[in-house]
This record gives structure tokens, sequence and C-alpha cells, in this order.
């Protein structure tokens, strides 16, 4: 392969960790040896500022940008400097979820700080603080980012839920449980790494990008080289450029060497 990207924009869950938020050694080698041989290296998740943190520590980074939320925030750490944030009106599309599933759960974004929900997500779901608070003030003011969780549903009934609501006025992720992200129409993390290409002077073309869910999908059709991990949906494996291994088999690792 000639080609050699000038910046590597990373997943997290399913990519860089697994499950459990395990890091493998093959893994973190590799990412290493990425950033060490003069690659920008960024974290592209939908996790908020914190997670994002806690995988930088993972890997050993104590500096760079990253994007968080889906793209709604991007940031420089460390310290963490919020340098773009983007935010929206989610009341309308969470109460006509609401009206559907009565009984999920609803976060929403404190960017920084963590989350604000109406009641406690299953114990090994949530990482970092979150503060518990009534719905109508959850979404009394326009947030980066909303999650809407479904304890009841299957993902797949949660999906066909969601799809015939026609939602309008956002972009909207679905992960592997029934586990909804709202965020601003047109935001995801091809936008945010539009943000960070601008910063750094790079462009698209340039932009090797690593992922697995359907949140990942903008950002590996945007990418100069989209890269789907073995376990991922096959609705993103179609609009890769290739498909490496799993998390499991170190697929990250197995795409990333071929630079090095």
């Amino acid at each position: 392969m000639t080609w050699v990207p000038k910046l590597v924009a990373l997943d997290v869950d399913g990519t860089i960790v697994n499950g459990d938020n395990e890091l493998s050694d093959v893994v973190r080698d590799a990412v290493v040896a990425i950033r060490d041989a003069g690659i920008e290296t960024v974290i592209s998740t939908g996790r908020a500022i914190s997670g994002v943190m806690d995988t930088a520590a993972k890997l050993g980074f104590t500096d760079g940008l990253a994007v968080a939320s889906n793209g709604a925030v991007v940031f420089t750490y460390d310290p963490v400097e919020v340098v773009h944030s983007v935010t929206f009106d989610a009341a309308d599309a969470v109460r006509r979820v609401l009206q559907e599933v009565p009984d999920a759960i609803v976060a929403v974004e404190q960017v920084g700080s963590g989350f604000r929900v109406n009641r406690p997500f299953p114990e090994t779901e949530f990482a970092g603080q979150f503060v518990i608070d009534d719905v109508e003030k959850l979404i009394a003011e326009p947030v980066t980012r909303v999650v809407i969780r479904s304890t009841d549903h299957t993902p797949a009934e949660f999906t066909a839920i969601v799809h015939d609501l026609g939602l309008t006025g956002t972009n909207y992720f679905i992960g592997y449980s029934a586990w909804l992200d709202l965020a601003p129409e047109g935001v995801s993390k091809a936008s945010g790494l539009d943000v960070v290409c601008e910063r750094l002077g790079l462009t698209a073309a340039d932009v090797l990008a690593v992922g697995d869910g359907n949140n990942d999908l903008e950002m590996l059709q945007w990418a100069g080289r989209g890269v789907a991990m073995g376990q991922s949906p096959d609705a993103l494996k179609a609009v890769a450029d290739a498909v490496t291994g799993s998390i499991d088999e170190d697929g990250l690792a197995q795409e990333l060497t071929k630079y090095l």
C-alpha cells in the first residue's frame, strides 16, 4: 500500500477497546506506534469527554485533539479545552420517543461534567458522573447530545419504533443494544473530523478512519480510507473501503501496522 494517512481517526468501543473497556497490548502498541511515526492520531467516538480521556489514558496519550459525542464536541487535551460544540433542541424528538416508550431512560450531556438523567442506567452501561432530574428539565435547554435507552425492548424492536417515528431536525444513531443517540442535524463524527482537519490544514483524503458501529457510517464514507471492524453490521461494511479483523482479533492493529 503506497498511500499513507496523515491522520488516523479511531472509534473507541469495539475498535480500540472491547465490550469490557479492555485494551489489548497488541492494539495499544499499534496505536502508539502510529503516533510515534508522526501520524496525527485522533479518538473519534460517541463517548463524552470523560470517556475519551479514559481511553487516552489507556493509550498513554497526554495531549491531542479528539472528537466526542458523535461529532458534537471537539476538544484538545490535557487540560481539556472545548474548541467546537454544536447544540440542538431535542425536546420534540425526546417527547415523541417517550410517547412510544414511556419507561425509557433519558440522559442529556453536560459537556465536560457528565450527564443528567431521569433515572439511572443499568449499572454496567454508563460511565461517568450523572445527576437525576425531571425529563422536562433535561430537555428545557439546547444540548449537544441525548441518549435514550429502553430496557424493555430488544434492539430490533427499539430500532423499528425509532424508524417509524420519522424523527426530523436531528441526526440519530442506534447502538447494538436498545440505545438511541440523538445529535444535532448534520452532526456526525465526520463533521467533527472536518473541524479537526481544518485546524491541522488537512483534508478528508488524508484520513484513515476505523470504526464498527452505525455511528461510524458517515466517518467511513467521508475519510480517504474507511475501514470497518470485522464484527461491524453489514450496512457499515458495505460503505467501507476495507474490512479488517474483529475486536477479538485485534483488527485495528492489523490495519494500522500496514503503515508502519
